[in-house]
């Protein structure tokens, strides 16, 4: 069994400190620019071809396009690009063969299913070819019985490259029903990306099959579907051998099961429960049982990571994981030792190193170097010479010695349930508390944060405040009592946890509670308002953008992206039934409680957001109005469940500054 019980602290230690009592934020002309954080990254998608000869670079140039150059590993002075593009941006990257690559844009002022176009062009930026329209405008033009255009329309996505040294992708087949909005289910093609010959990969796949897991040889051979609150896995033997149903439980209240992937000898590994959380085991297809004891367990979080091959060795060389930080444990003792020679070399930095798919002697390796108060910066390391040399950095203007420090902690709720907690501190040495921000993450049924940079934690640090981001029950990766315990909570325990999270920072000396907000998006959007309902002495003003107003809406808006059998079964299990409990959601929904919200609030959404229609946002803006004149309420109209556009990135945080300016700050 490999063990992953070490946290990867880096001799982190969590300091309170402050700006003198006199200035409690930073001053305005010492700030570093809300643009510095919050436009598109400079460097990013850094990618190694499969032999280690070429990287891949998504560069942002000055004028604001994204351009993906290729660098030659034996001399990153040889550049040239492969693509350029503006109103786009890029979604993914991958080389499909050491001079073909693959590369996924999706238009920023969209938020919905089909939205994505494919292309593929090679390493020289010659025979760019589209792929995948991304527009459902696009229909694939004939003459009789011959295709004039074979761009694959909207209802087509990109799965994976393959591996066997051809031009070939594999993209799925999205089908609907007559009432969802997002696609039953998805069938596997292999599409050429010179000729856009497609060929279909499956005969007599199980129903509703929504997930793929294929094997080195670019074989499907996990199935995973299901329906009605359950969850069923298939599997086969090879190409052509029948499907063997190996899971089917409740996708609930059953135990979990979620198969990762295959070695290149025909091993598979799973996601499975082990002592109240998640760990990774090698699975016994013949016999049909798990390892028994977990191949990786993390004590104190679920198993959240993947698994590195080598396509050429068809071997497992390490494992990427995530405990309180990223970290890699190698198998491979020569991936171990150039892990060790960089990790020399970049003190301080958690080092996520890359190789191609042969790795039994790379020529070079790609390096992402990151830490709690450094962004991203990208690197190439050559193992003959040891030279390790720079691409770039995600953020260049960010000064990582004016950044907040980052630390992990559990602290006690009122019930006693340990919650998890990311405390990000600004820099400078403190006179007293300062002001605070409780930033809650969305999902709710997500993890929310990391060890690494965070850039909205470090923008607020940057500006005076503590930011306290919890790991409030329901959240996944912390075990499956955590995560169950958030079942039904919405507005109740799960809002207890975020005002304990508060009352801990002031016992700790850290926030003063008179200054303490809270912010947050999506499922943080409705917490923030129940915050405000609920807590008004704790919560002195709130942020909420994308936010859901009210728990019945998500069960009845026919604009939404939920799916009939979510909402007839996950949401039902995790949420709360709408029929048998309609008087308990109005318990804790904003809008039947929006007369209660006094302190200011800045609200925020975008018109074309289909997972919390712009419904929430006019119904409840609309409500509290009526009784608080410290509103403030903004519509994106370019914008969907989130921020990508640029502008409005740094309108929105410009916005959020002045408010908790004028707010919290004093």
């Amino acid at each position: 069994m490999l063990m992953a019980s070490l946290s990867h602290y880096l001799s982190r230690v969590l300091v309170a400190c402050s700006c003198l009592a006199t200035c409690v934020t930073a001053a305005a002309a010492d700030r570093p620019a809300v643009g510095d954080f919050f436009r598109s990254p400079d460097v990013g998608f850094v990618r190694i071809s499969p032999s280690g000869r070429y990287v891949v670079i998504l560069n942002r140039t000055d004028d604001g396009q994204q351009v993906l150059a290729v660098r030659d590993t034996a001399d990153l002075k040889k550049v040239t690009i492969a693509a350029r593009y503006e109103a786009a941006r890029l979604v993914d990257v991958s080389w499909i063969n050491d001079e073909r690559l693959a590369f996924t844009l999706k238009n920023p002022k969209l938020d919905f299913i089909g939205n994505f176009d494919q292309f593929a062009v090679d390493r020289d930026g010659a025979n760019l070819v589209r792929l995948i329209a991304g527009s459902w405008g696009h229909k694939q033009q004939s003459t009789g019985s011959n295709i004039k255009d074979r761009t694959l329309t909207a209802d087509y996505i990109f799965l994976d490259v393959t591996h066997d040294g051809s031009d070939d992708i594999i993209v799925g087949k999205m089908t609907w029903n007559n009432i969802d909005k997002t696609p039953q289910s998805v069938h596997p093609f292999r599409l050429n990306t010179r000729t856009r010959e497609l060929a279909d990969m499956m005969q007599g796949a199980p129903e509703n099959v929504h997930g793929w897991i294929f094997d080195a040889s670019d074989q499907a051979r996990i199935a995973i579907s299901g329906g009605k609150g359950r969850c069923i896995v298939h599997y086969r033997s090879g190409p052509g051998a029948p499907w063997e149903e190996m899971s089917n439980r409740d996708c609930y209240k059953d135990g979990n099961f979620q198969p990762m992937a295959f070695d290149g000898q025909d091993r598979l590994y799973v996601r499975a429960g082990y002592k109240d959380r998640m760990a990774l085991f090698a699975y016994d297809l013949k016999a049909k049982k798990l390892g028994a004891e977990p191949f990786v367990d993390i004590d104190g979080f679920d198993f959240a990571g993947s698994l590195k091959q080598d396509y050429a060795a068809r071997k497992i060389l390490g494992v990427y994981f995530t405990s309180d930080a990223s970290s890699t444990v190698w198998l491979d003792p020569v991936m171990k030792g150039i892990q060790e020679q960089v990790d020399a070399q970049l003190p301080g930095t958690v080092n996520r190193v890359q190789c191609g798919r042969d790795c039994r002697n790379p020529p070079a390796v790609t390096v992402v170097a990151q830490s709690d108060r450094s962004p991203p910066a990208y690197f190439v390391y050559t193992p003959a010479n040891g030279k390790l040399i720079g691409l770039g950095s995600s953020y260049p203007a960010i000064d990582p010695k004016r950044m907040g420090q980052r630390d992990f902690v559990r602290y006690a709720a009122r019930d006693g349930l340990q919650i998890p907690m990311y405390v990000t501190v600004p820099a400078g040495k403190a006179a007293g508390p300062r002001p605070a921000v409780v930033l809650v993450h969305g999902g709710p049924y997500v993890r929310g944060a990391s060890w690494e940079w965070d850039r909205e934690a470090q923008f607020l640090a940057s500006r005076g405040y503590v930011v306290l981001q919890p790991e409030f029950r329901g959240s996944t990766g912390f075990g499956t009592t955590h995560f169950r315990a958030g079942w039904q909570q919405w507005g109740r325990t799960m809002q207890d946890d975020l005002t304990d999270a508060a009352d801990w920072a002031v016992k700790q000396g850290l926030a003063d509670p008179a200054r303490i907000g809270i912010m947050g998006a999506s499922y943080g959007g409705y917490a923030t308002l129940m915050g405000l309902v609920r807590n008004p002495d704790t919560f002195r003003a709130g942020i909420e953008w994308a936010g859901v107003t009210d728990i019945g809406l998500l069960f009845d808006t026919v604009q939404s992206d939920a799916s009939e059998d979510a909402r007839r079964y996950s949401m039902k299990e995790m949420i709360g039934d709408p029929d048998t409990q309609s008087a308990r959601f109005q318990e804790v929904s904003p809008l039947a409680q929006a007369a209660r919200i006094k302190r200011p609030l800045l609200m925020a959404h975008g018109a074309f957001d289909v997972r919390v229609p712009m419904v929430h946002a006019t119904r409840f803006g609309n409500a509290v109005r009526e009784h608080n004149p410290d509103v403030e309420y903004v519509i994106y109209p370019d914008e969907g469940h989130g921020w990508r556009n640029d502008a409005t990135h740094i309108d929105f945080w410009t916005r959020v500054e002045a408010f908790l300016d004028k707010n919290l700050a004093r």
